[in-house]
């Protein structure tokens, strides 16, 4: 089978396509034919050295990944073949609370993932597609598809709410989506005035252009009245959550998620106290916030948004692709 590896040197320039036998399964084991795999910021910053500059190498990259059971290990009962099934992003968190063995089961970090044409899978590790999905679209939930149900769920989410997003990237489309489909009100941010018009499409009430409005938070204030929004999707990180605390409301609620401004950074916590604001860090989530993701997905008829797809082939391409920050949406790759 074919697979890309990061060896010896990191960068996307240095991705390793190569060949191995086809695994096979051990006890509770499956091994499934990979059919779609998506691409995450997480894995730009993984193959470049920068999640995790002392990671062991060689290392399959990618976390996200849909699928094919083609065959089924010792005493795994679970599947059959043929079910459609999509690698979650920690092997070893089924539910509840997040543990330290569970933190060092991500696919395409601690463990091998799924850039690879045959994949090696714990039963415990999967979930069904959505009937009403392709592979490629099944492909992009993983990662920021639960991570933006983890945000969006956490302490509840109430129609009526307001929501602002940051950025068109994956776990703020996919916020878009869930949070109209729940009857929130939302408010999106871009650099771009034609993605603004995307988001709009989407049901997002009001778009703001932080280029236009660098001082987006103000923005925001008077777009709510001044009372500010229930919840942001923070992707950011450093470069941005100042603002987002003044855009929140008092009471409200920061899913403090990426750092697409930098990795440093100082930030005033005073904002958060004064205003009582919940600042909470979200990391994916389990298998069981991945099977309530699907069960919105299926019950609203909810599409992901793909942006481009690119061939296996062409997987350094796809990078090159996501890197640009030219995407609306996921960035997907075609076994």
């Amino acid at each position: 089978m074919k697979l890309y590896l990061i060896q010896e040197h990191f960068g996307i320039d240095a991705l390793t396509l190569a060949e191995r036998d086809v695994p096979k399964p051990g006890h509770k084991q499956v091994l499934v034919k990979m059919e779609a795999a998506s691409v995450n910021y997480r894995d730009l910053l993984m193959i470049a050295g920068k999640y995790n500059p002392h990671l062991q190498r060689p290392r399959i990259p990618f976390s996200d990944g849909a699928g094919e059971v083609i065959e089924v290990g010792p005493d795994a009962t679970h599947w059959k073949v043929g079910d459609r099934v999509l690698g979650t992003f920690f092997q070893q968190w089924p539910a509840g609370r997040i543990t330290p063995a569970a933190a060092k089961s991500a696919l395409g970090g601690e463990i091998d993932g799924v850039m690879a044409e045959y994949v090696v899978f714990s039963e415990d590790g999967l979930v069904p597609l959505p009937e009403h999905l392709t592979y490629e679209e099944g492909s992009t939930l993983p990662c920021v598809g639960v991570t933006a149900w983890h945000a969006l769920s956490t302490g509840g989410l109430a129609c009526g709410d307001t929501v602002l997003t940051l950025g068109t990237g994956g776990v703020s489309v996919f916020a878009v989506q869930l949070a109209e489909a729940s009857g929130a009100n939302v408010i999106g941010t871009s650099s771009s005035d034609a993605k603004l018009a995307r988001l709009n499409q989407l049901g997002v009430a009001a778009g703001i252009n932080y280029r236009t409005f660098p001082d987006w938070d103000e923005k925001v204030l008077e777009i709510t009245d001044g009372r500010g929004v229930d919840r942001v999707i923070e992707v950011g990180g450093a470069g941005t959550l100042g603002k987002s605390m003044k855009a929140v409301r008092i009471g409200g609620h920061i899913s403090l998620i990426g750092v697409l401004t930098g990795q440093t950074g100082e930030v005033n916590p005073l904002p958060a106290v004064m205003k009582s604001i919940r600042i909470q860090g979200i990391f994916v989530g389990s298998r069981a916030m991945f099977e309530g993701l699907n069960r919105a997905m299926t019950l609203h008829r909810i599409k992901p948004v793909i942006d481009r797809v690119f061939p296996f082939d062409s997987v350094r391409e796809a990078l090159h692709y996501q890197e640009s920050q030219a995407h609306f949406g996921k960035v997907v790759i075609r076994f």
